[in-house]
């Protein structure tokens, strides 16, 4: 790989010795590959594999599986994530240790959602998480592996920042994992390397600031802000902070680091940052640093409104009492209609996801139980995904491989010995989806735009987890 002159330059000047070597990792070494399971779906951790240090339910696999044609991924039992940015389980875990109640969560550049699933796993149980992104195709993605992950207390918007800054003081912990120029991602995306200039670190620097300066007034006085990119340069890292620092009187936080980790310090700076390096350790490139606001910040808390009451149409009350039979523990939820779909709520948070649907636009949140038509309810993938779903409410087919296959390719499938009506696919003991089952064949009933569309078909599933 011929990496930018440019860059180098830039790099050397720094003179540091984390440094040394760097330019020769990227160009001469391959990209290591990671998954972390999705502890809220049960799933441990295989025996006998290379952990990742920082992150307990994430390890390496020794070669890139191909990822699309495991049902487990589109099951949403594991993540495919850097292991550098899987620090943030460290860092939320640690924030939140001393916590008695549940928090609200910012991701506010979320997509595609790897950050957003690792903090889910990471807060205190029963916390607000919102993931907004603001590419609309990119917010898709995200919304697709949020509902995957299965975590009903998650809202995904899509939208500018800017928008975000009207809810003064309302989240305890705002991550932002800014839109930087990818130097981290040079040995994974040969575009990234095609496509770096200096120029291209100023105008992300400009974008940054802008989106520092657009959510900062969302985070509670005592606050922690988690500053993160995928760059080596410090004018998007170490000078981006110092920003936030000067401009808005933030406190740098140190979070606990074991040396065995080989996570370097920050270039030519005083404050707490962490630098992931490839050429120290597995993984690729990630500098993040976390900040606190002042307690004394002066900032009008925003006013939490009242949830209007949704009018529902005739039959609701049957089907509402259908769905509940749906969800386990379906005294936790309030239900309400959006469109021709039935969502469920979590009450706890119920008024805060009010306040965030006047606010943002956003385009899921809680589980989205299923779609009315007529006087029927159909069931949704987002309930087939949820933790919240009650299995036991519909019948279950398990299976093999190739049928797995042929559901996430939204093929029509048949299954043998199984009732007739809605029926949960399995595949591995865990839900799959969704199939209408009407005897001699059955609906697929996979979302037409998560299905899989290559042709090409495995014979044996990847061994992931």
């Amino acid at each position: 790989m011929n990496i930018p002159k440019e860059f180098i330059s830039e790099i050397e000047s720094y003179n540091a010795k984390s440094l040394d070597g760097l330019v020769e990792a990227l160009a001469d070494t391959d990209a290591s590959v990671s998954v972390r399971a999705n502890r809220s779906k049960q799933v441990s951790t295989p025996a006998n594999v290379d952990h990742v240090p920082w992150c307990e339910n994430g390890w390496y696999l020794p070669c890139r599986e191909a990822f699309t044609f495991d049902p487990a991924m589109h099951q949403g039992l594991y993540y495919v994530q850097d292991a550098s940015s899987m620090i943030l389980s460290h860092i939320v875990s640690w924030l939140t240790s001393d916590a008695v109640a549940p928090m609200r969560y910012l991701d506010a550049c979320a997509a595609p959602g790897g950050k957003t699933t690792t903090a889910i796993d990471s807060l205190p149980c029963g916390s607000l998480v919102v993931a907004n992104e603001y590419v609309p195709t990119r917010a898709a993605v995200l919304r697709e592996n949020v509902i995957k992950w299965g975590y009903p207390g998650c809202v995904v918007s899509k939208g500018d920042t800017a928008r975000i800054g009207r809810l003064s003081g309302f989240f305890d912990i705002i991550a932002a994992d800014v839109p930087c120029s990818g130097e981290g991602m040079f040995r994974k995306e040969p575009d990234a390397v095609k496509q770096w200039s200096m120029g291209l670190v100023r105008e992300c620097v400009e974008r940054q600031r802008e989106i520092v300066d657009n959510i900062w007034p969302s985070l509670a006085p005592g606050g922690f802000f988690i500053y993160s990119t995928c760059t080596f340069n410090r004018h998007e890292d170490e000078e981006m902070v110092q920003y936030i620092v000067d401009a808005y009187g933030a406190e740098s936080v140190e979070v606990p680091m074991r040396n065995e980790w080989h996570i370097a310090e920050g270039v030519k700076t005083d404050l707490h940052c962490y630098r992931f390096l490839p050429n120290l350790i597995k993984g690729e490139g990630l500098f993040v640093a976390v900040l606190r606001k002042p307690t004394d910040a002066d900032i009008a808390l925003f006013k939490q409104k009242k949830a209007k009451p949704v009018a529902m149409p005739k039959l609701a009350d049957q089907i509402v009492k259908t769905a509940k039979q749906w969800l386990l523990n379906s005294d936790d939820f309030e239900f309400n209609q959006k469109g021709d779909y039935i969502i469920a709520i979590p009450k706890a948070l119920s008024r805060d996801i009010a306040v965030l649907t006047s606010v943002l636009d956003v385009i899921h949140y809680g589980v989205v139980v299923g779609e009315i038509k007529g006087k029927d309810l159909i069931p949704s993938q987002s309930l087939a995904m949820s933790v919240a779903l009650n299995v036991d409410a519909f019948p279950v087919c398990e299976v093999d491989y190739a049928t797995a296959i042929a559901y996430l390719r939204r093929e029509a499938i048949t299954l043998d010995d199984v009732p007739r009506g809605y029926v949960i696919v399995s595949y591995g003991g865990k839900p799959l989806g969704f199939v209408k089952n009407l005897g001699n064949r059955a609906n697929n009933l996979y979302p037409q735009e998560w299905r899989i569309l290559s042709s090409h078909l495995p014979e044996n599933a990847p061994k992931v987890i």
